[in-house]
């Protein structure tokens, strides 16, 4: 990668108090002006992957380099790194103008300056003639923004966010997904982003590492990850996805559902047991009348109206496969399902398969 501003090596923390290893030995290069997400579900290690970025936590092993220098021995204050957490710590008896500029303050930098700079960042953040305004009187995104715009008046080169739309409500924690995208392109400035929400990250990021266990799994752009998951955990946390056990045939032909399938993926040997994942919308359902052959039959099971689509379920032997259309089928109807060769994703068995195949097969009884 070009322009790398935050090489993290091999970064392990395993803690001492009860030997849990946190980080496994974590590896990620990221560049200058990106927005990078770490995604994953609680107790994954990618809060504490941010706090050794921030300086918060240290490593138990392993290099974290800031434009080629070793920061670990470096304390939080003196790195160019600044740190928005999901509660924002904003002092109450301080209004917001005197909140963001805090840090030149504690510096001792020129107050004129401080001020014009204030108000800068309140523009960059939407807050615009907000400098007078107490604290207690703004909303959570308000408050939200009064954290970022503190922030950022330090100049850092990186800004970590440690989950700071949690405790919004869904309509404003999606409108400021976008801000946050927004602020971060208008500033230039590198976003390392912490959260568990798919959403959040498919929206805001460049690109994503999924975690799980203190180890990334896979580290790619959104559509990377969305499209093209390289493990049935990837493909089971992001998304709504149906993950079924295969033989892959040899290559182009892989067998699910007792039909073959033509498909796109090669390089698994033959007859090789593998997962498959569907995505919902991409799985269509014909008439059982319909001439279409070598094709699984299932049957209707639930039917439910989603706004822009018809979320069903379809039974298929012993599995119940997620389907979205436009086109609703009533529950007890019999249909044929059909997929396009290049909608199947053929996965190689990792060491989560089991449980997530066990997930879905729970989702059938």
């Amino acid at each position: 990668m070009d322009n790398v501003i935050l090489s993290i090596r091999d970064v392990k923390v395993v803690f001492q108090d009860d030997g849990f290893t946190a980080l496994g030995g974590v590896s990620l290069d990221i560049g200058e002006n990106e927005f990078v997400t770490l995604l994953g579900p609680s107790g994954c290690g990618k809060t504490t992957l941010l706090r050794c970025i921030g300086g918060f936590e240290k490593p138990t092993s392993g290099e974290i380099l800031y434009k080629g220098q070793n920061i670990i021995p470096l304390p939080p204050y003196k790195r160019a790194i600044n740190t928005v957490f999901q509660r924002y710590a904003l002092f109450p008896h301080l209004n917001v103008a005197q909140n963001v500029a805090f840090g030149p303050d504690l510096r001792g930098e020129d107050k004129k300056k401080t001020a014009g700079e204030v108000s800068r960042m309140l523009a960059l953040v939407g807050l615009a003639g907000f400098e007078k305004r107490k604290i207690a009187s703004l909303s959570g995104g308000q408050q939200q923004r009064v954290a970022i715009a503190r922030a950022l008046i330090n100049k850092p080169d990186v800004l970590l966010l440690d989950e700071p739309l949690g405790a919004l409500d869904l309509k404003l924690r999606r409108e400021m997904q976008l801000e946050l995208k927004r602020i971060q392109r208008e500033s230039g400035i590198t976003f390392i982003f912490v959260t568990h929400d798919q959403e959040e990250a498919l929206t805001m990021s460049d690109r994503i590492a999924v975690m799980r266990a203190g180890e990334i799994l896979q580290l790619g752009t959104p559509e990377d990850i969305y499209n093209e998951p390289q493990n049935a955990f990837v493909a089971d946390f992001i998304g709504d996805s149906d993950i079924l056990s295969g033989t892959m045939i040899r290559d182009g032909l892989v067998r699910f559902l007792g039909c073959e399938f033509r498909c796109v993926d090669s390089g698994f040997g033959e007859n090789a047991e593998v997962d498959i994942v569907l995505r919902p919308e991409d799985v269509k359902l014909k008439p059982i009348d319909d001439p279409v052959t070598g094709v699984p039959q299932g049957v209707v099971e639930s039917l439910l109206f989603k706004g822009v689509h018809y979320e069903m379920k379809v039974r298929v032997g012993e599995s119940v496969l997620l389907v979205h259309s436009t086109h609703a089928r009533s529950v007890g109807t019999p249909v044929k399902l059909t997929v396009a060769p290049e909608d199947i994703q053929v996965m190689h068995k990792s060491d989560c398969s089991t449980d997530v195949l066990k997930k879905h097969a729970d989702r059938a009884k």
